[in-house]
């Protein structure tokens, strides 16, 4: 940044520079994009380092000139042409912060035909778009809000709260980082439009401590909703009221489940609590709350301004719409990637992610967080929607996607699954508590005497059978999945005889 801007005045230029967020595209930032006409065609560049800048005002970047970092037309660049953005649609492209920018790209459509609706009218919207929460569990969103909407007593329904889950902790997951620093208004607006239907006037985002950037961004971009009369005692001059507030994550992974994150918010340890009763009765501060992750929330304003049936348009079976997938890990091309539910994994690590960054075969890969389970190349033709993950005894989570290549040790990771569980757990109940550390034991022991002798793994899979049918939430109750799956998929790994992997089958 320091150095285009040196550059143009070393030149004499007067140029405008804006920070506009990623796009996504990582194997090429730092990228610039170089708008050279009225009608908006920008020309990308990337990834460029200091030391090139001089060389691409030489090349005359400034019009668009070819120079090896030249891709052409960002919308043309193949990753990005061949996704279906439409929650993520604004990321990378507008000024963050402008609040004429976002609705020069659509933005405040969706509140405004909000606002003609009535509140039973918005939840249905989401019904018919069949939008289902992107944190992980995939529970239908509209279901939910009707929850909120129809608590308490209709003639006084008392407070309710929407409480946006950002405490982003799954590894390999960056999408609700990049849509708050690169689109905080199109959260602000699902959040605002949340309150509408379900008649909450109060909204909190509980935001992850370790962004630092993401907070800058939220914290001017509500500053600014504020004075333009978005929030406020009267939205819009609609009558209603909604504001909204800031909190720091408490920086355990644990309060990434909704009922943690409440006690977080209350100013207690982050414990989990039973259920029922559910948030949507009993949440914050004992009230009817709606707790969404940051892309379920933003994706909100897409389906008012253009129709439930449009976004059901995309997707397959009962998973509807579209979900920002995240590829990280020994990938060539690792990046966001906003497709419908249906595509698959092979398509995801090899059309877009380019095959695996050392150029071995892609041996593994980890789907929805580091308790998600390890899915083989045997796998890879899985279309990503909820019910085909379940059914694999995986979960799709909040859509990120972790490769590794044939060179990793699948009962090492397998041992680092229970690690976290044992680190991040909030100790309320045993199984988790307790059978994560025990876990950790038996596979340091499995580890260390390889080849096994018969049975040796019996342990462990009555281990996490206690934790998968015990466990309070789903910390304890997930962390299985990627431990009995590095083990039916990878037991050669473990050292296992093929008579012991028979005997386990």
């Amino acid at each position: 940044f320091r150095s285009v801007v040196g550059e143009a005045a070393r030149r004499g230029l007067d140029i405008e520079i804006v920070r506009n967020g990623s796009r996504g595209l990582y194997w090429l930032e730092p990228l610039v994009e170089v708008q050279i006409n009225s009608a908006g065609q920008r020309i990308a560049y990337g990834p460029v380092a200091p030391a090139d800048v001089a060389g691409l005002f030489e090349a005359g970047w400034l019009q668009g000139g070819a120079h090896a970092l030249c891709h052409g037309p960002s919308e043309d660049i193949p990753y990005l042409k061949n996704q279906a953005r439409l929650t993520c649609a604004r990321i990378g492209r507008i000024d963050p912060l402008s609040l004429d920018d976002y609705r020069a790209h659509g933005g405040l459509a969706g509140l405004t035909q909000a606002l003609t609706l009535a509140p039973a009218d918005i939840v249905t919207s989401l019904d018919t778009a069949g939008l289902r929460g992107r944190g992980g569990a995939g529970f239908p969103t509209g279901i939910k809000w009707r929850t909120v909407l129809n608590a308490g007593d209709q003639a006084n329904p008392g407070q309710k709260y929407i409480v946006c889950n950002a405490d982003e902790g799954d590894s390999g997951t960056f999408s609700d980082r990049m849509l708050m620093e690169g689109d905080p208004y199109g959260l602000i607006e699902g959040m605002i439009i949340a309150g509408l239907a379900v008649g909450a006037d109060t909204g909190y985002i509980y935001l992850r401590s370790e962004y630092p950037e993401a907070w800058e961004v939220l914290e001017a971009a509500i500053i600014n909703a504020r004075r333009a009369g978005l929030l406020g005692d009267d939205v819009l001059g609609c009558g209603r009221r909604f504001e909204l507030q800031l909190f720091k994550g408490a920086g355990a992974y644990v309060c990434g489940e909704e009922t943690a994150l409440l006690e977080s918010l209350e100013g207690k340890r982050g414990l989990v609590r039973a259920k029922p009763p559910l948030p949507a009765l009993h949440g914050l501060f004992g009230r009817p709350t709606v707790v969404n992750n940051v892309i379920t929330l933003a994706s909100v304003p897409w389906i008012l301004a253009h129709g439930g049936e449009a976004y059901r348009e995309y997707g397959v079976g009962r998973s509807r719409g579209t979900l920002p997938f995240q590829l990280a890990g020994n990938l060539k091309y690792p990046g966001l990637v906003e497709a419908p539910f249906g595509v698959t994994l092979r398509e995801l690590l090899y059309d877009y992610g380019g095959g695996s960054a050392s150029g071995r075969p892609i041996r593994a890969v980890q789907v929805g967080g580091p308790l998600g389970a390890y899915l083989p190349q045997a796998s890879f033709d899985l279309p990503l929607d909820y019910e085909a993950f379940s059914a694999a005894g995986a979960a799709v989570g909040h859509g990120g996607i972790v490769a590794f290549d044939d060179t990793v040790d699948m009962a090492r990771m397998a041992r680092y699954a229970m690690q976290f569980c044992a680190v991040e757990s909030c100790g309320k109940c045993t199984p988790c508590r307790i059978g994560s550390v025990r876990g950790v034991e038996l596979l340091d022991g499995m580890i260390a005497k390889r080849p096994l002798q018969a049975n040796d793994d019996a342990l462990l899979r009555d281990l996490c059978q206690t934790l998968l049918e015990g466990s309070l939430c789903a910390m304890g109750g997930m962390t299985p999945y990627p431990v009995l799956s590095a083990l039916d998929h990878y037991p050669e790994d473990f050292g296992l005889t093929p008579k012991q992997q028979e005997n386990a089958a």
